[in-house]
């Protein structure tokens, strides 16, 4: 059956990363996402990066599966004239370019809406649509940076910025993008009327990062002190093979971990008698546990902290995670056939509907792959489409259209 979002029809006018993410989670979940590339600059950045075969790249499948290539010169005479006619039949469009270049290109909110009245307009951008860091060009690390994310993943204020070694603000941005977008879309089902949509990568993570990270700014009178603040501790100990992640809150989990590493007198110690003490004391409390820790094995410990109902797990590293027991139950990872690339491994979308679940529809175009086939779709004749291919509008003839 198809996916919830079947029906609904996305311009993707973006690029790199947080704005295919984005679009990725629509056409997985249904969505007909046709994605407008420049066919002069080679198409999305991430068709061109590192570990590549066949000609496409690993990043470029990984954020643009389910969805149709068209590759369209915006800046063209005849360019803007056809993707406004694509954008006609269209309820969202999704754009990621600096602030001011969608008005200034002509694929801005006031100028799409005389095409499509309802649709819903998406901007998304690095540091903001105004202030002083709106123009600026932005990478993942410098909203790591300005967030405050890179001071909380230090441990605290007073420890070395450190960065997450994953490009989490634009993978968040993504998914709260996509969320905006089902919500709009459930709006529009209710008023008939389409609206906007802005989100910046830095709001994105500074609201991700007050659920748990923000305790000394909650409270505006500065009563919890700045330079007291505190984040998430590095819960990973040394093993004598490895290492593990033990975590530990409740006190029956505290009770058990004393257990499981046969150290009854911590019980009486005043540091780690209530919750409040064991985190004020964190780090007298995380020392003494790996000292303990780093006497066995992982499955060693492992196993007695199971025994003991204390929260842990091994550290595994990418490989090891593919085949973990765990992973293969869950049925995330899976592998499919790429008629370019080969057999390819993806994980397929965390959430998992009852009735309209997941399909694999397209496995990662080609540039320009379905340029003709969606231009006929929105009532281009083959004359008229092999008129605007002469005339440069779509750059590089398709194999299908030399075919």
């Amino acid at each position: 059956m198809p996916g919830p979002l079947h029906g609904v029809r996305v311009i993707d006018l973006t690029g790199m990363v947080s704005g295919p993410a984005t679009t990725m989670m629509l056409a997985d979940q249904g969505a007909d996402v046709i994605k407008v590339e420049n066919p002069s600059g080679g198409g999305d950045h991430t068709r061109h990066v590192a570990s590549r075969r066949g000609g496409l790249a690993t990043s470029f499948l990984n954020n643009n599966r389910n969805k149709r290539s068209v590759t369209i010169h915006l800046k063209h005479a005849e360019g803007l004239a056809v993707l406004k006619r694509l954008l006609k039949g269209a309820d969202v469009l999704v754009q990621n370019f600096r602030p001011g270049v969608a008005e200034r290109i002509g694929v801005g909110e006031d100028a799409v809406r005389e095409i499509a009245p309802d649709i819903i307009h998406v901007s998304i951008c690095g540091f903001g649509f105004e202030g002083p860091y709106a123009a600026k060009p932005v990478y993942d690390p410098l909203i790591q940076a300005l967030s405050g994310l890179a001071t909380v993943q230090a441990g605290s204020d007073q420890e070395r910025p450190r960065l997450v070694r994953t490009i989490l603000p634009d993978k968040l941005t993504g998914i709260v993008a996509a969320q905006a977008i089902s919500a709009a879309l459930f709006a529009r089902e209710r008023s008939g009327e389409g609206q906007a949509i802005h989100l910046s990568m830095l709001d994105s993570v500074i609201a991700f990062l007050w659920g748990s990270d923000m305790e000394s700014q909650t409270l505006a009178d500065g009563s919890i002190p700045q330079q007291k603040a505190q984040s998430f501790i590095d819960l990973i100990y040394e093993t004598t093979d490895g290492y593990i992640s033990v975590a530990v809150q409740q006190d029956k989990e505290w009770w058990g971990l004393t257990r499981a590493l046969d150290k009854p007198e911590w019980l009486e110690d005043e540091r780690f008698k209530t919750s409040s003490g064991r985190h004020h004391n964190i780090n007298d409390r995380l020392m003494m546990t790996q000292e303990v820790l780093r006497t066995a094995s992982s499955d060693h410990w492992i196993g007695r902290l199971e025994a003991e109902g204390v929260p842990c797990a091994p550290v595994l590293t990418r490989t090891e995670m593919i085949s973990h027991p765990q992973i293969q139950a869950n049925g995330i990872v899976t592998e499919h056939d790429h008629p370019t690339t080969g057999w390819i491994r993806q994980a397929r979308p965390a959430a998992r509907f009852s009735k309209t679940d997941f399909e694999l529809r397209h496995t990662g175009a080609e540039l320009g792959q379905h340029t003709d086939e969606v231009l006929a779709e929105a009532g281009f004749g083959a004359d008229e489409i092999a008129a605007l291919r002469q005339t440069g509008v779509f750059g590089t003839m398709t194999k299908e259209a030399a075919e």
